[in-house]
């Protein structure tokens, strides 16, 4: 990856890579949990050859990002990661930027691209609609989906954080195999990640996460009001594509008439087949190829 950069952007010091001519068209790349911005260590070349100006910024709880306040709740709720997302945009004067991202960070994208439509010139966003239905989050899944998400009710519990707190690369390189069965990553992919995961705010930021979007605990009140537009589980107008990967051990694939009514723009919903959790990272050639459509048709 390129030299970061830091940016004061809202409550956070962002740091980002970043690559390609400053007067092209601005892509933003969004990772995921547990992973960081080397999930993209391929796809943002990829992009700046093709004259693309590439941010890929660590996001919260993660990496060199840290917390101007130490008073700042360390919350992980998706309201928190769109307006970490904005905020970037703002203090990078984008106003207008093709967003993409997996898991978390997907989730910041469609968070702007729902609301805020004006700042997103086209959306990539695996696992399609990602902004969560808190008020149904307790309803039961499929036994098969409920096994999947077992990471999920580990952190509700105090047993969780302190699994986490203890040995946090043991647990993140096990839900890289469990997400990912048939993308054979060496150790020396995964500590370069790994690294990521000492922020002291980690910990912290990724068990506010999965209690919130439960219902479980309460959200930082200064995104109140962006998560009560949230819930109202707005549609996303903008051009996108959508993946799911064949082998996704988090989110099986899904037919794309299953989030059909949550996009009222264009939308093209594909599934990647051998493709798990990480798909930046295991084909970046197909996600670059994606974000280069959407510019292209933004242009």
């Amino acid at each position: 990856m390129q030299a970061l950069h830091t940016t004061r952007a809202g409550v956070l010091e962002v740091a980002s890579s970043r690559c390609g001519p400053a007067d092209g068209p601005p892509v933003f790349l969004m990772h995921g949990f547990p992973y960081d911005i080397h999930a993209y260590a391929q796809v943002a070349p990829l992009l700046a050859d093709a004259g693309c100006r590439v941010i890929v910024p660590y996001l919260r709880g993660f990496g060199p990002t840290r917390f101007l306040d130490s008073g700042t709740p360390r919350s992980g709720e998706q309201a928190a990661l769109g307006a970490d997302l904005l905020a970037l945009m703002d203090a990078l004067q984008v106003p207008r930027a093709v967003l993409a991202g997996y898991d978390w960070g997907g989730r910041a994208a469609c968070v702007v691209a729902a609301l805020w439509p004006a700042r997103c010139a086209g959306l990539v966003s695996y696992n399609s609609y990602n902004i969560q239905d808190i008020a149904r989050a307790l309803e039961p899944d499929t036994p098969a989906n409920e096994q999947r998400l077992w990471y999920q009710y580990y952190f509700h519990s105090e047993r969780g954080r302190a699994g986490l707190a203890q040995d946090r690369r043991a647990l993140t390189r096990l839900l890289w195999q469990l997400w990912s069965p048939t993308w054979h990553f060496d150790d020396a992919s995964f500590e370069r990640s790994a690294a990521a995961f000492d922020n002291p705010d980690f910990v912290e930021v990724v068990i506010h996460s999965y209690r919130h979007r439960f219902g479980l605990v309460a959200g930082d009140p200064a995104y109140a009001d962006i998560e009560r537009r949230l819930a109202a589980q707005p549609a996303i107008t903008v051009p996108t594509i959508t993946f799911d990967g064949s082998d996704d051990g988090v989110r099986p694939p899904a037919p794309a008439q299953a989030a059909a009514h949550r996009f009222t723009g264009p939308r093209s919903h594909r599934v990647v087949p051998g493709v798990g959790h990480n798909m930046p990272q295991e084909v970046p050639r197909v996600f670059a190829d994606a974000v280069l459509e959407l510019v292209r048709g933004a242009g």
